[in-house]
This record gives C-alpha cells, structure tokens and sequence, in this order.
C-alpha cells in the first residue's frame, strides 16, 4: 500500500485516469493539476491549481508520456489551460522526490540534473516497452488495413528494427498470414529473426530488399528509409513509421514521388489508452512502492 505517500500528478491525457486509479486504490494521497475540464470524478484525487505548496511536499511527481516540451510546457487534454513546469516548481521539490515521465527532453533532464532530483523514464524499462509493444503492433496493423487495398495475409511485410516492438510486430504479422522480412543490424538479431521464421536482411543491405514489398513498417528512430530507399520501392508500398517524431522516413520524398508515408508514434495512446494507461500504473506503483520502502529502511 502507498498510505501517506503524496503523489503530484500533472497534465496527460486518458492514459492517466488509470494512473490516477491504481495510485488512488492503493490509498496513496494524490494531487492532480490539469483535469479542470474533465467532468466525470477522479476516484478520490484532489484537484489543484499548480502552486509552490503543491510540490515542496511530493514524494513523487508524475509527469504525461512525454514529460514536458523543450520550454516546460506539459500536455494536458482535459484543460484548457497551460500547463508549465518551471525551475522554481523542481527546486521545491524535496530531495527524496522522484520525477516519473514516459521519456524526458532535455529540458526536464536539465532541471532534474541541476536540483539532484531521480527522474525515471518509463518508456526506457524493458518491461513497459515490451507490454506498450502490443498495443503498438495492434495499432501499426490498424493502420495497415485502412490504408491498402490488400489484405495482411499473403502481403510483403517488412519490419526494420527488431527490437522490443519490431518484434511483437514482425510476430503479429506472421500470425496474419504475412511474408515478413525483418532488417537487423546485430547478428545474434539475425538469427533469432531466422528462428522465427522471418527474412533476416542487414540494414546496411536494405536497398536490396526493398523492390517488392506492400507495407515497410520502421522502428528505427534515425533516418533510415531515405530518399534512395524510397525511389526504389514500388509504387503501391505504403511506410508507416513507428519511431519517435520525426520517424526514420524522408517524408518530403515520398510525398514527391507518391509514397504513402505515415508516421504514427504513440500509438498505445492513441488505440488503447486504457490499457497502456494500466500498464504505466503498475509499473508506477511498483516503482513508487519500492522507493518507499527504501526510505522506510533508511537505504
């Protein structure tokens, strides 16, 4: 249980109100600024205004999926209000606090850094990524079927990057019938990817296998799907761009040469909000709960 433990809550969007859920069920006592224009109850959080007092005495402060902007601003969907993290709100945090965002820019890494304040990235722990990876192949596949006019059985699928999500997507489509070709850069990803059944090809090599597929799906946040790749793909392929903006994809080619490029990060969100919200709580808790019990040992 987390009875006493004080949890500041900002901004976000549907993924928090599970957040807010799971924290409120464990009876931790929490505040939350940037839900003004939310009109349904928050299962026992006290709505706030962002104020000095609201964070001199958090035991936690929990920022949305991307934790602020590169000038501390804090997305916020139920409000129409802007929401700000400034300096003077992290160096009233009190020195056990620990700041929790799904990934943090280098504005939110800076002040942490400066006032000697843990900050945790979500979206960086295996476990969060690896369970975010399915609402994410869920979502790629979504927007695969509404934007060809084929079906994923018997398509050329490839996926670049078999990391967490190439390869819960590489998987998914597999299981629809798909031909999958998977582009690697680490041998020891080539054989797992043969193991699977898939295509291995070296990224390095991409240029070679791109002449006949229907759908390329990137998970590599550099760019990587260039202009040569792109003048060599047929025309019908469709790009759907799973990286972090800006994505791995030369938007402007493809546009040109009639490519259709999609670029869809933060899909969880987006198609599942529900569940990537539980699966942020219980890594949330989790994390806050052994914090806490740290503190009690005096460690």
């Amino acid at each position: 249980m987390l009875t006493g433990v004080q949890i500041v809550l900002l901004g976000g969007d549907a993924r928090q109100l599970e957040v807010i859920r799971k924290l409120t069920e464990l009876d931790a006592i929490v505040s939350v600024a940037g839900f003004d224009q939310l009109h349904t109850p928050l299962d026992g959080a006290v709505r706030s205004e962002i104020s000095d007092e609201l964070f001199t005495s958090a035991d936690a402060l929990v920022l949305p999926a991307v934790g602020t902007d590169d000038d501390g601003r804090i997305t916020a969907v139920f409000s129409d209000r802007e929401l700000i993290l400034t300096e003077v709100h992290v160096s009233l945090l009190p020195k056990h606090c620990t700041v929790y965002a799904g990934m943090a820019k280098p504005y939110l890494r800076r002040l942490c850094a400066k006032y000697d304040i843990r900050l945790i990235e979500l979206f960086d722990r295996d476990d969060v990524a690896i369970y975010n990876s399915i609402p994410t192949a869920e979502g790629a596949v979504m927007i695969a079927i509404q934007n060809t006019d084929i079906t994923i059985h018997g398509s050329s699928c490839m996926v670049l990057g078999i990391g967490r999500t190439g390869f819960t997507l590489a998987r998914t489509l597999q299981g629809l019938g798909a031909k999958v070709k998977v582009g690697v850069r680490r041998e020891e990803h080539f054989a797992r990817a043969a193991e699977m059944g898939f295509e291995p090809f070296y990224v390095s090599q991409l240029l070679h296998y791109v002449s006949n597929i229907d759908l390329l799906f990137n998970t590599i946040p550099t760019m990587i799907v260039t202009a040569q790749i792109i003048a060599n793909l047929p025309s019908r392929a469709v790009i759907i761009d799973l990286a972090s903006k800006p994505g791995g994809t030369d938007f402007r080619f493809a546009e040109k040469r009639g490519i259709k490029a999609l670029l869809a990060p933060g899909l969880p969100g987006i198609v599942a909000p529900k569940t990537a919200g539980r699966i942020i709580a219980d890594c949330l808790s989790r994390l806050i709960l052994e914090d806490t019990r740290q503190r009690g040992n005096g460690q």
